[in-house]
């Protein structure tokens, strides 16, 4: 059964304020690669892990229906109350057990979410909906992130990291997916047409408040919350303070570049 993180309903409101959306890069190579090795299959996308719903809306484009799915129902009850096009909806279940026929889904994706997963059973499922002709996209962004502002990037990205430094002592064990750039996933992945991306970089615009919430809504932050509650409640007003005097900066809304690394797998299953 897949990791069950991200449970509490305060946690998922975070979740969705905070955590950004797959970006251009990211979602022009996943279009890309589905309109080379499958033009026509349009039909059904399933977004497994789909947390609050960040990385399902922009499949609603290309696919007639597209159902996000989650083990979390405070996840789940976030990503149906935002707005979401017509052909989105969403479920409750664990990503090892999909209730989807076999052979009826075009493309199955998951976005910074497959490391919580049983991997051995979540790709017999992968394998088992897929149809014939089909793909899968599976993504996570890396932890080597930076913060970007005027002439003081190196600087803003040394406090950043600091406190990233401190939140990663409490990070799961399947966390070394993401260390490992996901090479364990994709060894997986049962399709012999296959490649890992590792180097697709997006820059997003965010505040210092946003980078704050991003924090705030990390697995390992929540986990530091219940350890040490004292010290975790001190580390990011003190990161965001010294992020606002290093920048010269008076409000925590002042926008900033937050730069990003992601790792994509792209798969094919023989028609």
């Amino acid at each position: 059964m897949a990791t069950q993180m991200f449970e509490g309903t305060q946690h998922a409101a975070v979740y969705l304020k905070y955590r950004f959306a797959p970006g251009k890069e990211l979602k022009d190579i996943i279009l890309a690669y589905l309109q080379e090795k499958a033009p026509s299959c349009t039909q059904l996308a399933v977004d497994v892990g789909c947390g609050s719903g960040q990385g399902t809306a922009f499949l609603a484009d290309r696919f007639a229906k597209v159902v996000g799915t989650d083990i979390s129902q405070a996840q789940i009850q976030e990503a149906k109350a935002a707005p979401s096009p017509p052909n989105i909806s969403y479920l409750v279940c664990p990503a090892e057990e999909l209730p989807f026929e076999d052979g009826s889904v075009d493309l199955l994706a998951s976005f910074t979410a497959a490391h919580w997963f049983d991997i051995g059973k979540f790709m017999n499922e992968v394998k088992r909906v897929l149809r014939p002709g089909g793909c899968v996209a599976i993504s996570t962004y890396t932890i080597d992130m930076s913060l970007h502002y005027r002439d003081c990037s190196e600087k803003l990205t040394q406090i950043f990291r600091e406190a990233w430094d401190q939140l990663l002592k409490y990070s799961h064990s399947r966390i070394k997916h993401v260390l490992e750039d996901y090479k364990e996933i994709f060894e997986a992945l049962p399709f012999p047409d296959k490649k890992r991306i590792t180097n697709i970089y997006d820059k997003i615009p965010m505040t210092v408040a946003g980078v704050v919430g991003y924090l705030e809504s990390a697995s390992p932050y929540q986990v530091f919350m219940k350890n040490d509650p004292e010290a975790a409640k001190t580390l990011l007003p003190g990161m965001e303070k010294r992020l606002l005097e290093t920048m010269g900066a008076p409000s925590r809304d002042t926008p900033l570049e937050f730069w990003v690394r992601h790792v994509c797998i792209l798969g094919h299953k023989e028609a």
